[in-house]
Parts: C-alpha cells; structure tokens; sequence
C-alpha cells in the first residue's frame, strides 16, 4: 500500500473513530507502543502500567516494535486508527516519530513519551527518570572504586536521546578528574540498540587496542555491562575492572553481589509505570497533571515528570526484595 492510499484510509478510520474519542474519558483507551518486548526491562514496564491503568478504569492496547522503526510508526498508526484516546511512546527511534505524531494530533489524541524523549515533535508531556542523574551515578560509582586510570566509554543506542543524556551526566562526573590528569579516556563507542553481543565485541577490540590497559568501563545500561564483562572475563579481568550499568536486571544484580559489576542503577519500574498510567490518564480528561521540570525536544518546551533512580551497589541491594523488585530465592539462585 502507497503512502497516499495508507494516509487516505487511516484518515477516514479516524473521521469514524476520533469522535468518540473523548466520549470515553471515564474509561479511556491507551494505546501503548514499546520499543522492544523482548527486552526484561519491558515486559516489566508494560505489566505495570497495564495493572496500574486497568485499576484507573482504562483500557491498555499494547505493541512491541521489537527494535524497528517502520514496525513502530506502522503499529501507531494502527492504535491510532483504533480511536485511543492517549497514546504512550516508548520510542526506538527518538527523531522520526514527527509525522506519527502529527497523525496523532490530528485526530485529538494525546502523545505522553515514555522514559524517552521524543524529539521534533509536538508532544504533550514527558515521564522519565532524571537520566543525567543516572549517569552521574554511573561514573560516580566507577571512579569511587578506580578513581585513576584508563577509562573506556560505552555508551547507548545512537537512536535513543536517552542514550545522549546519560554521556552528559557522566561527563560531569569524569570531566573534572580528566582535566587533572587522574583519568584517561582511551575510547569511547555508541552500541546499536543497545545489544550486548556488540558491547562484547567493542570491549574485545578496545582490550586488544589497548594491550588490556583498561582500568575501568562506564556502560551506560545492564545489558552493555554484560557484553564488556564476558569480554574482561576472556582476559581473566573480569571483577579487576569496575563496570557501571542501570535497570537492574536480574543478571546484572547477580553480576553486582559476586563483584564482577560494580553497580546498577535502580529504576523502580512500578513507580514509572504507575505515575505514566495516571498522567496518561489525566490527558484523557483534560486534567492538569503535576509536572517537577521541561524539556526542550526541539519542537518545543515539553511538560515532563522526573523521577529519582537510585545507585546501587552490593552494600543496598536488598532494597530490591524490600520493594517487591525480586524476591529473595531470585536473588539466590
């Protein structure tokens, strides 16, 4: 189907859906699009906010891109056709969702970015961590335990403006102690969709660049810290060089109590979860939500709601059977 005969159809579905639209504000529908399901991280989102948005008397449509732009715009321009009344974009590629947006806009639906900015578009609101914080943590955690050395930079999806703002929270940690001269950084690489197997593949390359003069690796996600820590493994440094990394993946805490990682970044998934479900939720009414910042995305200065993550290290990580995140046995095993 060509782009003219796509844009006709989906137009006259929305002549028949978009005026019922905010009829149903009492039990609005969200259409939820998630970059990638098959990512842990994900799926834990999206059991949260369904359960969160089903007690607020919502219904959630829910669609994975599994990391792949054209799957994205398609499957929101799916849920917009089916006449949501809000529509929540975690999205894979941050800087093309423009015109989707603007489909979006037109039919009087309500655009709320999840965890990631969406950029150049016309967005109603924003719901995130503080992901500067969450790469000052990063680099702070690593320079606690190397404060001097050689330190290579892994940085996240070149397609993720989250990606982005992590490096500037970093930078401010690790600028100052390059300027002193205690760190040198001997590399730096952004990693395709955030894959392990090509972190691993850029820590192999950047240890043999190096003659394994590598004393310390801020990765930017668990995922990353993973893929350079089997890479350290293979060169016997694995536990020798500290490795940052965040979300808290079960593997990664693991990585954390044995000493092979030396923190993560806990991002309580219910808390972002909940709070997107009644922002979303609040849009749909026309309510006035309460907003703590903005962000200018490139478009415009978007409303956004940030929320604190917590640094975590082997000394706190039973906060995460404290809050429900895992329970003991899964930390046992």
């Amino acid at each position: 189907m060509n782009n003219l005969i796509r844009n006709t159809v989906i137009s006259a579905m929305l002549a028949l859906t978009s005026g019922g639209a905010m009829a149903d504000a009492k039990n609005p529908k969200i259409g939820f699009s998630i970059d990638d399901l098959r990512l842990e991280r994900w799926t834990r989102d999206r059991d949260f906010f369904v359960a969160a948005s089903e007690k607020l008397g919502a219904k959630v449509f829910v669609q994975s891109a599994d990391a792949n732009e054209q799957r994205q715009i398609a499957q929101i321009e799916n849920l917009i056709a089916r006449g949501v009344d809000v529509l929540v974009i975690v999205p894979f590629n941050a800087t093309v969702l423009n015109n989707t947006v603007k489909e979006a806009k037109k039919a009087g639906i309500k655009v709320l970015s999840y965890d990631r900015l969406i950029l150049n578009a016309d967005i109603d609101a924003y719901i995130s961590f503080d992901n500067e914080k969450v790469g000052e943590m990063q680099a702070e955690g690593v320079t606690r335990v190397q404060p001097k050395g050689n330190y290579y930079l892994l940085g996240g999806a070149p397609t993720d403006n989250n990606a982005k703002m992590l490096r500037e929270g970093q930078m401010k940690v690790l600028q100052p102690l390059i300027d002193k001269g205690d760190i040198k950084i001997v590399g730096k690489q952004w990693v395709k969709e955030w894959s392990a197997s090509e972190a691993l593949a850029i820590v192999e390359n950047a240890l043999t660049a190096n003659n394994n003069k590598i004393d310390a690796i801020v990765a930017s996600n668990d995922g990353t810290a993973g893929g350079a820590i089997q890479a350290l493994a293979a060169q016997k440094m694995s536990g020798k060089v500290p490795v940052s990394g965040q979300d808290a993946d079960l593997a990664a805490v693991k990585r954390v109590m044995a000493g092979t990682q030396a923190m993560t970044v806990y991002k309580p998934l219910k808390t972002i979860a909940s709070e997107a479900a009644k922002l979303a939720i609040q849009l749909a009414r026309n309510e006035k939500p309460a907003y703590n910042s903005e962000y200018d995305n490139g478009a415009k200065k978007v409303s956004t709601l940030l929320l604190k993550p917590t640094a975590l290290t082997k000394a706190n990580v039973s906060l995460l059977v404290e809050d429900g995140f895992y329970t003991k046995a899964q930390l046992a095993n």
